[in-house]
């Protein structure tokens, strides 16, 4: 329980939730004038934030955003989920891949692999999420390795996968180092909810082992993984607790590693099959918007991921407050891309394509990203964490956003957007601070326009 404690306490987290109650004015506004200088919240603090009466929510918001700003910038990296396999041994309750649901079960071939990638690649895509189920059997990870190895390799027309990260079942530190040596980018895990009671509870099957899960972060860390990201499963307990446990986990690898996470995930629970449909801790739209605001005052530097479990109205309103990535016209079966549809983890609510997701991110004025440079430049755990901190990563952000979307317009863009982007590729161009950096962005743009690709600082 002790090694559990440095990562989270409950009962101090309890306490805090009941000590911060209906927080004054002027504690609220004082956390606030806090959270802006961008060196992160103590829980306490946070926990002001989360008990805050909703008339506050539009300063919470504010704040959020000028952070964002400060740190990220204007930009918005875009992915896609790529769904390999959904056989699982494990049966848990929210989950449409959960083992008693009698769905055909699927696991890509690695010529299916490679299809799907290409269907990707047309799309636009330059980075994926793999995402498996949990089964030994069918998806051991000498076949995840050869899956990502499948997919580094597929060239289509000027197009490639530039960056694979991966959502795998908690493992070990060998399983770990395979991924490592076969160049992932973000080893993602979510702890679902840190409620233990409630946890054990909603699980069977390996993933039910709550302390395999909890620890698998620093399992990954040991082998060399040091792009970590985390998650919740918002609407399995009550958000006020999991946001605290969350920033606690964030605070822990920091502190332990000299690393943050370089993501938080911020999923909500939607409809499966044979998943029942009412959930007492269920969370609404107005409290996911609060939750991405407070995860960015506390946490800064970290990246903020929101998928397309949302709907378009309120990730427009995400990006504004916190968010660096989303995915894009995503699918949840295997197989999905280009064809079936029918074996889903779970219901999307924006099914947009990747051309109208980026026209809506144009006319908010932001910049569409499809960067994978810090990956391969060695810009990863502590490094990355040496610019992102201070607010200096969007020095590099912005020119290579600019940089990658100009490849999106050549090769994949419709009229419209073609259109809009430009005008946006000139505004943030025009704003980039170095006149160095500025004139070889321009320089590297009429090279695109000549037909070179994968051009980067």
């Amino acid at each position: 329980m002790s090694k559990i404690r440095e990562i989270f306490d409950s009962e101090k987290i309890e306490k805090l939730l009941e000590e911060t109650k209906n927080p004054t004015e002027n504690q609220i506004m004082q956390v606030l004038s806090k959270a802006e200088k961008m060196k992160g919240l103590s829980l306490e603090e946070s926990a002001v934030l989360i008990n805050a009466d909703p008339k506050y929510t539009e300063n919470m918001f504010k704040s959020a955003w000028k952070i964002k700003k400060e740190i990220y910038g204007e930009r918005l990296v875009l992915f896609a989920p790529l769904y390999v396999s959904n056989y699982c041994v494990n049966d848990c309750e929210y989950c449409g891949f959960h083992i008693r649901n009698k769905m055909k079960r699927k696991k890509l071939s690695l010529d299916e692999v490679e299809q799907q990638t290409r269907v990707l690649i047309n799309m636009g895509h330059k980075r994926l999420l793999l995402e498996f189920g949990e089964h030994p059997g069918e998806t051991p990870i000498d076949y995840v390795i050869d899956v990502i190895k499948r997919i580094y390799s597929v060239k289509e027309g000027k197009g490639d996968i530039r960056r694979v990260n991966v959502n795998i079942a908690a493992t070990s530190v060998e399983d770990y180092k395979k991924l490592k040596d076969v160049g992932i980018g973000t080893y993602q895990l979510f702890q679902e909810t840190y409620h233990r009671p409630t946890y054990e509870k909603l699980h069977k099957g390996p993933k039910a082992d709550y302390e395999r899960q909890l620890f698998a972060h620093d399992r990954a860390f040991e082998a060399g993984i040091d792009d970590i990201g985390l998650g919740v499963l918002y609407g399995l307990y009550d958000w006020r607790y999991d946001t605290l446990a969350l920033i606690s986990h964030g605070q822990y690898l920091d502190k332990k590693y000299g690393v943050g996470p370089h993501t938080f995930s911020v999923p909500r629970l939607q409809p499966a099959e044979t998943v029942k449909d009412k959930w007492p801790h269920t969370v609404s739209e107005k409290e996911i918007l609060k939750i991405i605001a407070i995860l960015r005052l506390s946490t800064p530097y970290t990246g903020m991921i929101i998928s397309t479990r949302e709907t378009p109205s309120v990730r427009k309103k995400a990006f504004e407050i916190g968010i660096s990535q989303t995915s894009a016209a995503s699918c949840t079966s295997p197989g999905g891309y280009g064809r079936q549809k029918d074996l889903k983890q779970f219901t999307l609510s924006d099914e947009r394509s990747v051309d109208e997701v980026i026209e809506g991110i144009l006319d908010e004025g932001l910049l569409p990203s499809f960067c994978t440079a810090c990956y391969r430049l060695g810009r990863t755990g502590q490094d990355f964490m040496d610019i992102a901190k201070p607010g200096e990563i969007h020095n590099f952000c912005r020119p290579n956003a600019i940089l990658t979307l100009k490849e999106y317009l050549e090769d994949y863009a419709s009229p419209s957007v073609k259109e809009k982007g430009e005008a946006i590729i000139t505004h943030y161009t025009n704003h980039i601070p170095s006149e160095d950096v500025r004139e070889k962005t321009k320089e590297r743009l009429i090279r695109i326009e000549e037909g070179e690709r994968d051009l980067y600082f």
